[in-house]
């Protein structure tokens, strides 16, 4: 016999709609096991491979530029990849709330393997110029997605331990890839550094192309009408504007450091007026945009923002340019391998390790990052400084203990800039903000890698002529730097000349430390600008929001429950009258 609708409510053989449990965001289903376990190593393995990639090229170019007789094109070597890699940083964050964020990221890591396919098969500079630019416009999704996809793949509590365990291991990559290109570049060859990222990504790939991932959000399928619709939330046409402007920039330089043009040829000055024009441009456009544009203005007015992110361009510009250019103290002046090379600068990278934790503990402790800032930059000056007396007399107590002092400094700093835009912006400005100082730090480092480039070749072409004069400048720049390459420069039967060769090539390496001195002290005033601001107030202030917050919502539902039984009560009540209606309800 069926029941009544009020029987069937009185009985519990039918529930109300009204107070059925609708899931939140906890109650979807997460991975775990060995799928949890596939997933996370398979990223940890591609984000290593690609922080390995940035810091490995440094012990492997001087082998690289003797190859190709291109020792003018390290700056292009190194910044091709930066340059690439910051034009896509600013709008991956956005492919990744559009789009599958597996998909996403296969797609980047398959830009980034390509491109190191092309190094290692390179036959000449420019080709393997070309592969860098390929292998940095695929990094440049790689870091930030793997961050993503953790976050869909576990819950938001566990989130900080998976993603803490993806990044402190894929770091590794930046501390061993001294040693690791130096030991392949000497024991194998210089190819096997990119090589390398085939066979290990590639089984990484193919494990995350058949593991099913859950994604943060509901997306829309991958369609035309889908791509229509969000194409103008990328800023397109500021894109296009930006790319040939930094292009033209550093092709100037180039074009002025080699033999083929003066920097007062109408080539060079035509370019660098091509560059002005657009980029004047671009900042016209960007302006009008506003907070469409690709690097909104409204966050970049704020005095902590554009102050950190000039910082941290000072910061990791010094990073960059020393990793590149010791591997190139050590084999050519002092006539080391590259194995040996990679592991002279063992001093500085475990020292900017270790100061890296002494620094983020000890913000975390004092409540206050500039003093840290401060410190850094200043320790950063005194040990570029230091490292620019290297000559090919220096003593071993001396490169070890100046690469400590340099390595101090940078570990010091190296969060901070980091710390002080999160302080100082609302959470939900954060990724945008991040996504901007990672794009100034890889364009910084493009420019600045080629400047250094500039400052490299010109002095050697100086004072060669000086110190050695049997030794054509012209030819010192097709040679390279490998330790053999340098010593053959030297004519037969005037070995009194090597050392004239090595003073010219540590002359021009004193410059180049000499334009890191001058990056670091700039950085020391602009850390002054970083603001005076306690990081622990600002998590007691979150703290106590999240409270708040967790109380209101606690009320919602109490005051949800109670209109439930209301309406419950509302119910017995009809059920009664049409029942029994002399009975009285006791509740």
């Amino acid at each position: 016999m069926e029941k009544s609708a009020p029987t069937a409510v009185l009985d519990g053989t039918v529930k109300d709609d009204s107070i059925a449990k609708t899931p939140g965001p906890d109650d979807r289903e997460y991975i775990t096991g060995l799928r949890l376990f596939i997933v996370l190593g398979s990223l940890t393995l591609v984000v290593f491979l690609v922080l390995l990639d940035i810091a490995i090229l440094g012990t492997a170019i001087p082998e690289i530029t003797t190859e190709f007789n291109a020792l003018a094109d390290v700056g292009w070597d190194i910044g091709a990849y930066q340059l690439a890699s910051a034009t896509l940083q600013l709008i991956s964050g956005k492919l990744y709330t559009y789009f599958n964020n597996k998909h996403t990221f296969l797609t980047y890591f398959a830009f980034f393997e390509f491109g190191s396919l092309i190094c290692a098969t390179a036959n000449s500079s420019s080709l393997f110029i070309g592969g860098r630019a390929i292998a940095g416009l695929g990094a440049a999704g790689i870091v930030n997605g793997g961050m993503t996809i953790i976050g869909g793949a576990v819950p938001l509590i566990k989130r900080p331990v998976y993603t803490g365990i993806l990044l402190g291991i894929a770091q590794m990559g930046i501390v061993t890839a001294p040693i690791i290109g130096g030991a392949l570049t000497q024991h194998a060859t210089w190819r096997w550094c990119f090589y390398i990222n085939l066979p290990a990504g590639g089984a990484a790939a193919i494990l995350l192309l058949f593991i099913q991932i859950p994604e943060l959000t509901n997306k829309e399928r991958c369609s035309l009408t889908l791509v229509r619709k969000i194409a103008p939330e990328f800023d397109l046409i500021g894109f296009v504007l930006f790319v040939p402007s930094a292009l033209m920039f550093l092709l100037a330089l180039q074009f002025g450091s080699a033999d083929t043009d003066a920097w007062s040829s109408a080539k060079v000055i035509g370019v660098f007026v091509g560059a002005g024009v657009l980029a004047l441009t671009f900042f016209a456009w960007e302006h009008r945009q506003g907070d469409k544009a690709i690097l909104p203005g409204r966050l970049l007015r704020q005095r902590i923002v554009w102050a950190s992110c000039a910082f941290g361009i000072c910061l990791i510009c010094c990073l960059s340019i020393a990793t590149n250019w010791l591997p190139t103290y050590f084999q050519a002046v002092k006539g080391k391998g590259p194995t040996m090379s990679g592991v002279y600068l063992l001093p500085s990278m475990i020292s900017q390790l270790i100061f890296v934790i002494i620094s983020g503990a000890g913000t975390a402790r004092l409540g206050y990052y500039l003093p840290f800032a401060l410190f850094s930059s200043v320790m950063t000056a005194v040990g570029n400084g230091l490292v620019s007396t290297f000559d090919a007399k220096t003593t071993s107590a001396k490169w070890i203990g100046y690469q400590v002092v340099m390595g101090i400094g940078r570990g010091a700093g190296m969060q901070m800039a980091l710390v002080a835009i999160q302080n100082a912006i609302p959470a939900s400005q954060i990724p945008i903000d991040m996504a901007i100082l990672i794009f100034f730090q890889n364009f910084g480092s493009s420019v600045t890698v080629v400047i250094s480039n500039t400052i490299f070749t010109q002095t050697l072409k100086s004072t060669l002529p000086r110190y050695a004069p049997s030794v054509s400048p012209q030819a010192a720049l097709r040679a390279g730097s490998s330790a053999e390459a340098v010593r053959a420069l030297v004519p037969v039967g005037r070995p009194d000349e090597l050392g004239g060769v090595l003073r010219a090539y540590s002359e021009s390496l004193r410059n180049v430390f000499y334009l890191l001195v001058g990056l670091a002290a700039v950085g020391a005033v602009l850390s002054l600008g970083m603001g005076w601001k306690n990081v622990g107030k600002k998590k007691e202030e979150e703290k106590k929001a999240a409270e708040l917050a967790k109380t209101k919502e606690g009320l919602h539902e109490e005051g949800k429950g109670e209109a439930k039984r209301f309406e419950a009560i509302c119910r017995l009540e009809l059920f009664r009258k049409r029942v029994s209606p002399g009975a009285k309800l006791v509740v």
